[in-house]
């Protein structure tokens, strides 16, 4: 996977999801994350601890949560991408700009935000 510098070079190179990938970056600065580029990805921090980054990749778009194990996930769309390999990380895919749920996505970050 490529390492972008920018969030903006991260969103701008992604030919497949650009628009989604804007949609959600909007969505995640309205709750008053930090915005960084760790790992060459866009990641969202409060208070210097890593809460939710955004993916991009051929067949979907998403968030993943880092204390992702530890929310309630009441909607359901959290995964563990590998089972037996990671413990606390989990994916929320969409395939589709109406996938993108704003108050949704905020009420988990904002339980992200207090894990």
């Amino acid at each position: 996977m490529k390492r972008f510098k920018t969030v903006d070079d991260f969103i701008d190179s992604n030919s497949l999801w650009p628009d989604e990938l804007k949609r959600i970056r909007e969505i995640l600065l309205s709750t008053g994350l930090t915005e960084e580029v760790k790992w060459g990805a866009p990641c969202y921090t409060h208070n210097g601890k890593n809460v939710v980054g955004i993916g991009a990749f051929k067949s979907y778009f998403g968030l993943w949560f880092f204390k992702g194990a530890a929310l309630k996930d009441e909607q359901g769309v959290l995964i563990n991408a590998q089972p037996g390999k990671t413990k606390d990380l989990r994916q929320w895919r969409m395939t589709s700009p109406k996938e993108i749920k704003p108050a949704v996505i905020k009420r988990y970050v904002k339980e992200a935000m207090q894990v």
